[in-house]
């Protein structure tokens, strides 16, 4: 495989992805380019494994991540429930939201996508001239995976480096996910608070009071669960009240904007997290 580094696209930096991805280094979104989020993910891997840290995949990298023979693409049959919707536009407006009973995903491309972490258009490339809308389609998709969720005993959010990690015993490493933090309107609450509640699919209570460029004079709104909830899958509520770690419904601008005050991550990532965390775990918020 070529050297993996700035600029690089293609077939190597998928293949450099789904190996992160499945060591729970997570460089977000497989897309097969080279971005910010793949590099700090190549970053994380090498520091963790006491190989030199370039932020690009040679050699010795790609030997330390290819441990394990599982191939890195399968053959994936497309189910009923994968195409049966309905696939309808989410709105914006939250009260027009709170009139849905699930905010599922707009697209059965985009419900593989996340099943497969993977941007949609890359499934499209994978599978020139196929249908991704009809149950029974056989398509390639990334082998992403990943071993059993090992327990952590500890949860550190970087507010620098954009990214969540989770530790073990005697600070191991177990994982690294690229995450969006919140920016100067709603900053990350510094300091040590612990993880006080795990939800999966959430609703989500939206107050505008809580919104710095939204109408205070806003009524407030109940959203349904779903995949395109403000909160994703899942919900890891911190001791600090209104602030958690959570899924997202756009994995595309993962590591790429800013929060309100919250830790975002992609919903695949966020769900591995919340099987690895329980009530009362430290969770570190530092600059």
């Amino acid at each position: 495989m070529p050297v993996v580094g700035p600029g690089a696209k293609g077939g190597a930096v998928v293949k450099a992805q789904i190996l992160l991805d499945r060591a729970r280094f997570s460089p977000g979104q497989i897309d097969g380019e080279y971005g910010e989020d793949f590099a700090d993910a190549v970053k994380g891997y090498q520091q963790a494994h006491d190989l030199k840290v370039t932020g690009t995949v040679t050699g010795d990298t790609l030997r330390s991540l290819e441990n394990s023979r599982s191939r890195l693409l399968s053959i994936y049959t497309i189910t009923t429930a994968d195409v049966k919707g309905p696939f309808v536009p989410i709105p914006k407006d939250p009260q027009e939201r709170a009139k849905m009973k699930y905010l599922g995903y707009e697209s059965a491309q985009d419900g593989l996508g996340e099943k497969f972490h993977c941007a949609p258009k890359l499934l499209e490339q994978l599978n020139p001239g196929k249908d991704l809308t009809v149950a029974g389609t056989r398509i390639t998709v990334p082998n992403v995976v990943r071993p059993p969720a090992p327990r952590a005993v500890k949860v550190v959010v970087s507010k620098s480096k954009r990214v969540v990690y989770a530790y073990g015993p005697n600070d191991k490493l177990l994982a690294q996910f690229p995450a969006t933090i919140g920016g100067p309107h709603d900053p990350l609450p510094l300091g040590e608070w612990k993880i006080v509640s795990v939800v999966h699919d959430p609703w989500f209570y939206y107050q505008p009071e809580r919104f710095w460029n939204a109408d205070p004079n806003e009524a407030t709104a109940k959203l349904p669960p779903g995949p395109r909830n403000p909160a994703g899958l899942v919900w890891m509520g911190l001791s600090k009240p209104h602030y958690g770690i959570h899924g997202s419904p756009d994995p595309s601008h993962i590591h790429h904007d800013e929060s309100y005050g919250c830790i975002r991550l992609t919903n695949w990532d966020a769900v591995d997290l919340s099987h690895m965390v329980r009530s009362g775990l430290p969770a570190i918020l530092e600059e």
